[in-house]
C-alpha cells in the first residue's frame, strides 16, 4: 500500500526490562495469587505476561518517568501534517506473540522497529496513524513479539489524505451465549498504578486534558482495558499458561473511567487451524457501553482454568 507517510520507519531504539517491570506489569493488569507464576520472580514457572511488550513503544530503556508529550513528538512523520500528541487516543492493537520473552533484558540487546503503515484523513473527525511495530533481538535480528496498531489523532483531519481501507469486524457469534466471562474491577487509581509501566499520557493522570478532548476528566488507558480482557481470556480459557496465546487484538470502542467495572464476554468458535482456536470477544462497561469492540484472538483453549502453584 502506498500514500502519505506509508513506509516511513523510525529510527530503531533500544529497548530493555527487568524482572521487577514485568512483576509490576502483571500486578497492574490484574494477576491473582493463583497465577504466581506471574507475580513470583522464584517461581519455576515464571513467566512474563505476553502482552508485556505492549509497554516497550512508551518505556524503551528508562525507569524513570517520561515527558509523553515530547516523546510522541519526537520524530516527524514526512509528508503528513504534524499531529498534536496532546489530543490522541488509541484506535486498535493488535499483537502476534512470536517467541517468550526472557524474564529480564539484561545481558542481551533488543530494540523497537518501528514502521508507518498508513495515515488516514477522517476529516473532521480526525486522522489515524497505523503503525508495525517488532520487538527484536538485535544481535540474530529474531523477532519476539509484532504489534499492528493505530493512533487516532483527535479533530486533526480535513488534510486532504486517503481514507484508508474498511477494517474488518470480527463479531461476537449470533445468538449464542458468551462460553466463558471475566470481571475486572478498576479503582479510581487503577490508571494511576497502570502508567507507572512507563506509559505516562497526562490523559489518565489529571482532568484537563481529558476535559478538552470532551471526556469529562481522566480516563482508563485503553491499553489497560487491553490487557485487563487479555488477562481475563488468558485465565477463563487458557488455563494462565502464556503458551496458549497466539494473537489478540481488538478495538478502542468507547472510553473507561478510573472505578469502573469491566465486564468481558468470551466465545469460542471452535474454528482451529494448526492447533490454534479463534476465539471473539467485547468488553463491556457494566451498565454501560461496549469498551473493546472487534475482539479476536488465537488460543489453545482448556476445559477448566488451572492454576500453576
Amino acid at each position: 500500500m502506498s500514500g502519505p507517510g506509508v513506509g516511513f520507519e523510525y529510527p530503531p531504539k533500544e529497548v530493555s526490562w527487568l524482572k521487577r517491570d514485568v512483576l509490576l506489569f502483571a500486578n497492574t493488569i490484574g494477576c491473582t495469587v493463583d497465577e504466581l507464576h506471574f507475580l513470583y520472580e522464584l517461581h519455576p514457572d515464571f513467566a512474563v505476561f505476553p502482552t508485556y511488550p505492549i509497554i516497550l513503544p512508551f518505556k524503551h530503556t528508562t525507569q524513570e518517568v517520561i515527558d509523553f508529550y515530547a516523546s510522541q513528538n519526537a520524530v516527524t512523520i514526512p509528508g503528513v501534517p504534524k499531529f498534536d500528541s496532546r489530543r490522541v487516543v488509541d484506535g486498535q492493537r493488535k499483537m502476534v506473540f512470536l517467541k517468550p520473552f526472557p524474564a529480564t533484558s539484561a545481558g542481551r540487546k533488543f530494540e523497537l522497529r518501528n514502521k508507518v503503515i498508513g495515515v488516514y484523513d477522517k476529516g473532521k473527525a480526525g486522522s489515524v496513524v497505523e503503525n508495525q511495530q517488532e520487538i527484536v533481538d538485535k544481535e540474530t535480528g529474531e523477532p519476539y513479539a509484532r504489534i499492528v496498531g493505530s493512533a487516532f489523532f483527535v479533530g486533526q483531519g480535513n488534510w486532504g489524505g486517503p481514507k484508508g481501507p474498511a477494517t474488518e469486524n470480527f463479531p461476537p457469534p449470533e445468538g449464542k451465549k458468551p462460553d466463558a466471562v471475566a470481571i475486572h474491577q478498576n479503582s479510581a487509581e487503577s490508571a494511576l498504578l497502570y502508567r507507572l509501566n512507563g506509559d505516562y499520557n497526562p490523559l489518565h493522570a489529571t482532568p484537563e486534558p481529558g476535559q478538552k478532548m470532551g471526556f469529562g476528566g481522566a480516563i482508563m488507558h485503553g491499553l489497560s482495558s487491553w490487557n485487563f480482557a487479555c488477562h481475563g481470556l488468558l485465565k477463563e480459557i487458557g488455563g494462565s499458561d502464556p503458551k496458549n496465546i497466539r494473537e489478540f487484538q481488538a478495538r478502542f470502542a468507547s472510553p473507561v473511567k478510573p472505578g469502573d467495572k469491566l465486564i468481558t464476554e468470551i466465545w469460542k468458535t471452535g474454528d482451529v487451524k494448526d492447533g490454534w482456536e479463534e476465539i471473539r470477544f467485547l468488553t463491556r462497561v457494566d451498565g454501560g457501553k461496549v469498551c473493546l469492540s472487534n475482539g479476536r484472538a488465537l488460543m489453545k483453549t482448556v476445559e477448566k482454568a488451572s492454576s500453576k502453584l
